[in-house]
């Protein structure tokens, strides 16, 4: 639609400039009529063949002006074709282009305008070259900043967009860390007493009893931890229904610990937390609990709390031995007490003691929390 009215307006315009300069330049005819569209019709696939369409509307300008007929915006579609070629991209062709029509026009008008109609015509200035020659570098500039100004727009898409996939892989990292902290520590606990009631069904009745009513308050817990996981997953940015876990629960895990035949003594307290680090500090003592629960053969783990230099020391181990090949916790578990600690500018490590069994040291920095807070 635009080529068509930008055609309709360069056979209007030059009409009304060959009247004005009737007696000066040639009438239009058909050959000029004919030049005149296919300078304009050229415009229908600037987007497609920009570089071709800015070299041939600059030859057919050309043609029209080496034939005398009159000025006009006939230089529009010149224009239109130079700014889209810049803009695709194509700087070196449309400065080509519009400098060899350039060129071809101060040649017409300085040299060979004896040879050219119309008759009688007279050799222009070198002013007037200069005037020509500023409009064609405004031309080309104007190009240039809508070019820088397209590519700034398209870096600046590309930066949201990788910034909201970005929060979107940590939103999913986030997840999948709850989730697995959740279930896994659950479910090791359901296993144990599952194990213990189908043990004693039989000649104990009411210890298989107590197993099962620990089955029941774990999976009650983890359901209920799940759904609040689940919640925020369909109404992004709602507060939660219950209040993110911290170090406050501690007593929990123990007694959960206590029903998988798991004895924790617990040393320290923790200061009051920001609820980043308190939630981080929550899971990652319950991942250590439920590895020593699933991975070692010691029925005794130690959790020591500190609170020195500005960073929360947390401390688990147990005296082993190891019962399986991963007897630190499965790689998913570690990594991800590893995330939890690297987002707060902590950090994990983890590994066998000399004396046989396995510790977790996990130091998360609380200045820059506590300032924040």
């Amino acid at each position: 639609m635009s080529t068509v009215v930008l055609t309709a307006f360069v056979l209007i315009g030059s009409s009304f400039a060959a009247r004005n300069q009737h007696g000066h330049r040639e009438p239009l005819d058909a050959y000029a009529v004919l030049l005149l569209l296919v300078t304009s019709g050229l415009l229908l696939w600037r987007k497609r063949y920009p570089v071709f369409v800015v070299f041939g509307t600059a030859a057919s300008t050309l043609a029209y002006l080496a034939a005398g007929y009159p000025y006009g915006p006939v230089f529009l579609a010149v224009v239109v074709a130079c700014f889209s070629a810049v803009v695709a991209g194509h700087r070196r062709a449309a400065w080509a282009a519009v400098g060899l029509l350039w060129a071809g026009h101060a040649l017409i008008t300085l040299w060979l305008y004896r040879l050219l109609p119309p008759p009688g015509d007279t050799a222009s200035s070198w002013e007037q070259q200069l005037v020509i020659a500023t409009w064609v570098v405004a031309v080309l500039a104007v190009s240039e900043l809508a070019r820088n100004r397209r590519e700034q727009w398209a870096r600046e898409r590309a930066e949201r967009a990788a910034a909201a996939r970005r929060r979107a892989d940590e939103e999913r990292l986030r997840i999948a860390r709850e989730l697995h902290d959740v279930l896994a520590h659950s479910i090791s606990v359901i296993n144990v007493q599952a194990g213990v009631g189908l043990a004693l069904l039989d000649t104990d009745p009411e210890q298989a009893r107590t197993a099962l009513t620990t089955i029941k308050a774990a999976s009650k817990e983890a359901l209920g931890e799940v759904r609040q996981v689940l919640d925020t997953l369909r109404t992004p940015g709602a507060a939660p229904r219950a209040p993110a876990p911290g170090l406050g629960r501690l007593p929990e895990l123990v007694e959960q610990a206590a029903g998988a035949g798991l004895t924790v003594e617990v040393e320290g307290e923790a200061p009051p937390l920001p609820p980043g680090a308190d939630l981080a500090a929550f899971r990652i003592v319950q991942e250590a609990l439920t590895n020593v629960v699933r991975h070692s053969g010691s029925r005794r783990a130690r959790v020591r709390i500190a609170h020195e230099g500005g960073a929360l020391r947390l401390c688990v181990d147990d005296d082993g031995p190891a019962t399986g090949a991963d007897a630190g916790g499965s790689g998913n578990g570690l990594a991800g007490m590893r995330e939890r600690a690297a987002a707060l500018g902590g950090t994990i490590d983890a590994g066998e003691q000399p004396g046989g069994g396995w510790r977790v040291v996990a130091v998360l920095p609380l200045t820059n929390q506590e300032d924040n807070r």
